[in-house]
């Protein structure tokens, strides 16, 4: 008799997989431990092993279908045995999309009224005023001759279309030439005359439709709250600039996220109570600080977790965490690899946004938002001298963290990057 080989739970929030290749075809003999094809999940592509010993004798779904757990995806017995695809299973209700859906867009309807595009406001073109003129301040008129850009090429971003000094400078590191020269009456650039995107409808992927779903769960299950903090990163960037300046030709290349990383870790032994997690009737209280952090993907984003944080130097954070970037980007991490994980970070200071909110990750109690470190002007023994500011902004969940027990948390953290030599012992 033969044997099926079904859709296998590969991830802990899977609910269906995406058959993306097949590596065997019908007919070929395979043994256990052979792999037979490529699956998606929502979180990585993996391979699909044989169980058994025999021939492959049919394929149920073909590539690029989306296939919910404990579904058959093809037969394995002995070569000539006749067998027939079984009766497909109900999908599970918690599926993102139906089971065998092809992964290829569907057309509009030609009933169905066109989707309404959204998109942001274009930005803001050159402003001339009634006789031709461009709205320039001195300073970016300045900065523009000395760099040899021509305004009447820049968009302003000013009070009214008013280009100014960021403009000029935007324009000179993309070449001097990045604004749209202006066309015809009105001063309608040309490339705002075409269609912002094609019209289109896609379907959800699993990886989009799996974050959809738990980032609803989220948020409207978890009471969340939010606390910032402002921290000098000035001894942070110059310890930072040191050591990689010192260990160059060792290929060693500190970033920020990495120091974050190593103190968030330092942190959770200071103040053990953030790391920790809801499970209903009890709170779970962990023992080591497994420290995941964000990575934009294709279509989302995935969490590799550092295991052991609080044990490992922040150079083995460092090698760690770029290997684990790269295997996200890939979309080849293993299933340890990206769960299991007990707080989490979240950066988008290298984006250059100053300060934001994140959405908690299941079933941590917190995660924290890290922005950029920005010049600003502070008191520093009673003169203002120019600092470099980085706000740090935990979202809590308020089940298993209290507000004193959050500040507590980023009280520790502030102290660590403010003297990040601690981080080094």
């Amino acid at each position: 008799m033969a044997n099926l080989i079904e859709m296998p739970k590969l991830s802990d929030t899977m609910t269906v997989g995406a058959l993306v290749k097949w590596l065997k075809k019908e007919g070929d003999p395979v043994k256990t431990g052979d792999v037979l094809a490529e699956v998606e999940t929502d979180k990585a592509t993996m391979e699909l092993e044989s169980f058994f010993d025999g021939a492959l004798l049919a394929i149920f779904v073909p590539e690029g279908s989306q296939v919910a757990i404990g579904e058959p995806l093809c037969a394995i017995g002995r070569p000539g045995e006749k067998v027939s695809a079984p009766p497909a299973k109900a999908p599970p209700a918690s599926a993102p999309v139906a089971a065998r859906a092809p992964l290829v867009p569907s057309p509009l309807a030609p009933s169905s009224p066109a989707p309404t595009a959204v998109s942001k406001a274009p930005a803001v073109p050159p402003a001339r005023a009634a006789a031709g003129r461009v709205k320039v301040s001195p300073l970016a008129r300045k900065l523009a001759a000395e760099k040899g850009v021509d305004p009447a090429r820049v968009a302003g971003s000013g009070p009214g279309g008013r280009i100014v000094r960021a403009d000029i400078v935007a324009a000179a590191a993309s070449g001097g030439a990045s604004g749209v020269p202006y066309q015809g009456a009105g001063g309608v650039p040309a490339a705002s005359r075409g269609p912002v995107q094609d019209d289109k409808l896609v379907p959800v992927s699993i990886t989009r439709g799996t974050i959809a779903r738990r980032l609803v769960e989220s948020k409207t299950q978890i009471p969340h709250y939010y606390l910032d903090i402002e921290v000098d990163a000035s001894p942070l960037l110059e310890l930072r600039q040191q050591l990689n300046a010192a260990l160059e030709k060792e290929g060693v290349k500190l970033s920020v996220n990495d120091f974050i990383l190593k103190a968030s870790a330092e942190a959770l032994r200071r103040v053990p109570a953030v790391n920790c997690s809801w499970e209903g009737n009890a709170i779970r209280h962990h023992s080591s600080a497994h420290v995941s952090f964000a990575v934009a993907i294709d279509d989302g984003l995935i969490t590799p977790v550092i295991r052991d944080a609080h044990m490992k130097t922040i150079f083995a954070i460092s090698s760690e965490a770029k290997a684990l970037a790269k295997k996200a980007k890939d979309k080849v991490l293993a299933l340890e690899e990206f769960t299991g994980g007990t707080f989490c970070v979240t950066n988008l200071g290298m984006m250059g946004i100053d300060r934001f909110c994140a959405i908690i990750n299941p079933p941590n109690a917190a995660i924290l938002a890290v922005g950029a470190a920005v010049r600003k002007p502070v008191v520093k023994d009673d003169r203002i001298v120019v600092g470099q500011r980085m706000t740090l902004t935990l979202s809590g969940d308020h089940r298993v963290v209290d507000g004193a027990v959050g500040a507590a948390y980023l009280a520790a953290l502030k102290d660590l990057l403010e003297k990040p030599a601690l981080l080094l012992i």
